[in-house]
């Protein structure tokens, strides 16, 4: 449970912190990062309650729910994207976009430390699973710095390219995540 709230607060602080930044700069990639942030923030929850109830059933089913989570994130995360390529805007604040990045960066980079070190020593796929896609959204935060870096070069369609290639990357964390839940499952056991 500590693990879960931890990472929890940790990962709510970071996407608040994104979220005031994308107000400011309309990064499309900022907001693919920040969407996807938020999803992993709330993934806490049914792990919580699965850790809270004891139960290995319940772990299954809210490993299945941070898969949901995470899909979901990429179809807005890919909705926005489109919607951004179609109509693109100018950004701003591109120094405060890097650093939301790096922001990003940490509270991923944290979280998946705490969550890693939980799911080992519990035995969770699923709180391993949470905690290995945390780790790769920490270098996917990191590419909301190069779409800032680029923009600034003058390379204006960079941002929704690299929201698309954020996109791109949580689809597939989802399909790992997947395969991590799905092999938890009594079944496929041996």
């Amino acid at each position: 449970m500590r693990a879960v709230s931890t990472s929890l607060v940790v990962l709510g602080i970071a996407t608040a912190a994104q979220a005031i930044v994308f107000l400011a700069s309309s990064s499309v990639a900022l907001l693919a990062d920040l969407i996807h942030n938020g999803g992993d923030a709330l993934t806490a929850v049914p792990l919580g309650i699965a850790f809270w109830l004891r139960s290995a059933r319940g772990e299954r089913i809210a490993g299945l729910a941070v898969v949901l989570a995470i899909f979901v994130s990429a179809c807005v995360a890919l909705y926005e994207t489109i919607e951004r390529l179609v109509h693109p805007r100018d950004l701003s604040h591109l120094w405060i976009l890097a650093a939301a990045g790096a922001i990003g960066f940490v509270g991923n980079e944290i979280a998946a430390q705490v969550r890693l070190r939980a799911g080992r020593r519990l035995n969770s796929p699923a709180l391993v699973a949470d905690g290995n896609h945390a780790r790769v959204d920490g270098f996917v935060s990191l590419g909301v710095v190069a779409s800032a870096a680029v923009v600034a070069l003058g390379v204006r369609i960079a941002d929704p390219l690299i929201g698309l290639a954020i996109t791109l990357v949580i689809l597939k964390i989802t399909w790992d995540a997947w395969h991590t839940v799905r092999a938890d499952r009594p079944d496929h056991l041996h």
